[in-house]
């Protein structure tokens, strides 16, 4: 039987989860699905952008299977998608029923701060982990079927990746909520480190004087190792996951020792 503070997490959120659900699915499924047409004009729209801008956003190229499921799906607007989902859904752990004044009501169940708040971020963090395995779960049926010369283990490299991604800033937005007990200061906080570490890993890819701004960034360790073309890399994968623990622990050690707003 699940902790009723799981239950109620996930009835709560029933219908945000299946909104950012049905919307990651639509994102993937639209654009691995254009893979054919694209292919036609591949080389001439690689053409049109700038180098600079392949840099910036760190598309290697256009042209191969490879390529076409960074640019669309694993660049920028599917982690854009998941990163927001995964910090909105975070800010309602702890923030948002301490703002809206029903704390209170919420630890009147017989369990200790600490499990309080672990059995809130569990809830939160498998529904979370499960909108973001969503584009890994269509990947694995798309690509073959549109015909991409890819191996899907190189796919499942780049979708684990994603996740471990959202699971390192879920853990963030949850050690920031914990902290500050506010609402926006999740949003704004956990937001301003996911725009500046995505900037710090793009700068260090076009210009060699701030390389070492990558190993500072969490974008790097999820897609800067190349796993559409390269495959898993453990290590880097494991600095993602660590940092998600991390700050997790962290947060709950700071919620239960902060004093809270009822």
């Amino acid at each position: 039987m699940l902790p009723a503070l799981v239950r109620k997490t996930w009835r709560d959120d029933r219908r945000a989860l299946a909104g950012w659900a049905a919307g990651v699915a639509a994102f993937t499924v639209i654009y691995t699905s254009f893979y054919r047409r694209f292919q036609g004009a591949a080389e001439m729209k690689q053409d049109a952008l700038p180098k600079g801008m392949l840099d910036f956003l760190g598309i290697a190229d256009m042209l191969s299977a490879a390529g076409y499921l960074q640019a669309t799906v694993f660049s920028l607007i599917g982690p854009l998608l998941l990163l927001m989902c995964a910090i909105t859904l975070t800010a309602r752990t702890i923030a948002r029923p301490e703002e809206d004044g029903g704390m209170e009501l919420l630890l009147v169940n017989p369990v200790s701060r600490r499990a309080f708040a672990g059995q809130r971020l569990a809830a939160t963090g498998t529904a979370v982990t499960a909108v973001a395995a969503v584009p890994w779960v269509l990947l694995m049926v798309i690509v073959p079927a549109v015909g991409m010369q890819i191996p899907l283990s190189r796919v499942s490299a780049a979708a684990f990746g994603l996740v471990a991604l959202v699971w390192c800033f879920t853990g963030i937005a949850f050690l920031v909520g914990a902290a500050t007990g506010g609402r926006g200061m999740v949003l704004a906080v956990t937001g301003a480190i996911a725009l500046a570490t995505y900037l710090a890993n793009a700068v260090s890819g076009m210009a060699g004087a701030w390389g070492w701004l990558r190993w500072l960034s969490p974008f790097h360790y999820f897609i800067g190792t190349d796993p559409l073309h390269t495959g898993w890399h453990p290590a880097e994968l494991l600095v993602l996951v660590a940092a998600g623990a991390a700050t997790t622990v962290a947060g709950v050690v700071l919620f239960d020792r902060r004093d809270i707003g009822v």
